[in-house]
């Protein structure tokens, strides 16, 4: 599955995953935005691997912010455009 996201600010987040048994899987993040340090694009996929497809948007932005966290700058996206691709990829446009 594939959920795309563009930012209000022009960038796009797109979220790559399967789901199996009910939960996200091989879950890969890309798009044109930058975060610092890079490293923590990982910790974004982690996140979301495993994550109940059941999920509503707002705990998957909470899943990703909090696996961020304050130390982690996002430039040009944020959790909640992380959260609206996932919504994206599993056919919710609107959550």
């Amino acid at each position: 599955m594939r959920g795309d996201y563009k930012t209000v600010g022009g960038k796009l987040v797109t979220v790559d995953f399967d789901v199996q048994g009910g939960h996200l899987t091989n879950v890969q993040v890309s798009g044109d935005f930058f975060l610092y340090p890079e490293e923590a694009l990982g910790d974004i996929r982690q996140a979301l691997e495993g994550l109940s497809s059941e999920s509503d948007e707002r705990e998957i932005a909470r899943r990703v912010g909090a696996a961020v966290g304050p130390k982690v700058t996002l430039v040009g996206f944020s959790p909640e455009a992380v959260a609206k691709a996932v919504g994206r990829g599993l056919g919710r446009d609107d959550q």
